[in-house]
């Protein structure tokens, strides 16, 4: 895939300065803007590399690792698919989503790591113990949940992307009980039993004392005030629903990576710089899926991109059941025995991890292919230290090329 004309980094470096002037930001909002700017430039430092055949020269900068930077996913992705390859099992596997109901998103936004925890645990033990019941599955399931915060439109859209498998193990783990074929749980039974547990578990967090009110939201710190925020919840619908089950389990990681190292928005979505206004492509999913293009003023941008900056170290890929990271691989083992197929190998050497081989395996590009005269291998002749300054020309010396 081209690079991009455009990218949120050169957004940030134009209109950023003036954002931060104008916006008090929150400590962890300010790494992720600065880190973004910084992302392979001089500031970070880098490296020269020649040709082995035509001495063509090229300077790669550094990455800044950022998990909300768009520029430095797609190795982490790939990273991330080695180490989860072995653990599909050849069974339907099934995309439930959770989502919470508009009128409590503010909340969320001035509660985040309270309220994100709160989702993750609820829809978890909502899947949990309705495939527990004997009426539906009867059985234990594992499950991998992603936490996504936005929308297509940038908007702040807290929801959970749940993968899977279809079935789960039977009461005393000596039998594989499968779903039917195409049908996961009731998504209706769900979402009441999910929605049910939530705002109880919600009620007990005010109670304890463990919600902020600021701004707008401040009339919710008197209980008459949340008591009816929580009525008028009870009374929404919430959003469940179950996507077809994939095409064979073939198909789940390919699926899953695409999910797990997403961020709130491509460079690949923006289209133009204007002055300052930024234009991007979304998808309108209210209305047939239809692709329209969306233009804001820079700093509203800025403002909605950073909505979906999570609190530091915070875990946004979560394992349950027979995939919790404390027993998964002894649960995996034995599910493979009950469905009598062949074990990965055991003790096998680990994949590697070069940047190089990753990218080729992810892209199909050998990036140490020389680009001029693509027959010679580029060779690291020289490391070049950080910048003090942050905002450094991009512009390479000339006779060399940039990357």
């Amino acid at each position: 895939m081209p690079r991009p004309l455009l990218e949120v980094a050169d957004i940030f470096r134009i209109h950023g300065p003036g954002y931060r002037e104008k916006n008090a930001l929150s400590p962890e909002q300010s790494r992720v803007m600065r880190a973004i700017e910084m992302c392979r430039t001089a500031a970070l430092g880098g490296h020269v590399d020649r040709c082995n055949k035509c001495g063509h020269q090229v300077i790669s900068y550094n990455s800044c690792r950022n998990r909300h930077c768009p520029k430095c996913q797609s190795l982490a992705k790939a990273q991330w698919f080695l180490a989860r390859r072995d653990e599909t099992l050849p069974v339907q596997y099934y995309h439930v989503v959770f989502t919470i109901p508009d009128l409590l998103t503010p909340l969320a936004l001035q509660n985040k790591q309270t309220i994100y925890d709160l989702l993750f645990r609820t829809a978890s033990q909502a899947l949990l113990r309705i495939a527990a019941k004997p009426k539906h599955l009867g059985a234990h399931i594992g499950f991998l949940v992603i936490l996504h915060t936005w929308g297509q439109n940038l908007m702040h859209h807290p929801h959970l992307h749940c993968i899977v498998p279809g079935g789960g193990l039977s009461p005393d783990h000596k039998q594989w009980i499968s779903c039917r074929k195409g049908f996961f749980l009731p998504v209706r039974v769900l979402s009441r039993f999910y929605r049910r547990l939530f705002l109880k578990v919600l009620q007990n967090l005010y109670r304890e004392g463990k919600l902020e009110f600021h701004g707008n939201l401040q009339p919710l710190s008197e209980p008459k005030n949340f008591e009816q925020l929580l009525k008028s919840a009870q009374s929404t619908e919430w959003v469940v629903y179950a996507k077809p089950p994939f095409a064979g389990p073939e198909k789940v990681l390919d699926y899953l990576s695409r999910y797990t190292h997403r961020v709130a928005i491509s460079n690949h979505r923006l289209r133009h710089l204007d002055n300052d206004q930024v234009s991007f492509q979304w998808r309108d999913y209210r209305n047939g899926n239809t692709k329209r293009m969306m233009t804001l003023r820079a700093e509203e941008f800025i403002r909605r991109f950073l909505l979906h900056v999570l609190p530091e170290g915070y875990v946004r890929i979560r394992y349950y059941g027979f995939l919790a990271n404390c027993h998964r691989s002894r649960m995996l083992k034995l599910i493979r025995m009950l469905l009598n197929v062949e074990q990965p190998p055991e003790n096998k050497s680990p994949e590697t991890t070069d940047w190089a081989v990753l990218f080729q395996s992810l892209t199909g590009i050998d990036p140490l292919l020389c680009p001029k005269c693509r027959k010679g291998r580029l060779v690291t002749i020289e490391f070049l230290p950080p910048l003090l300054t942050p905002y450094v020309s991009l512009r390479a010396p000339p006779g060399v090329g940039i990357s």
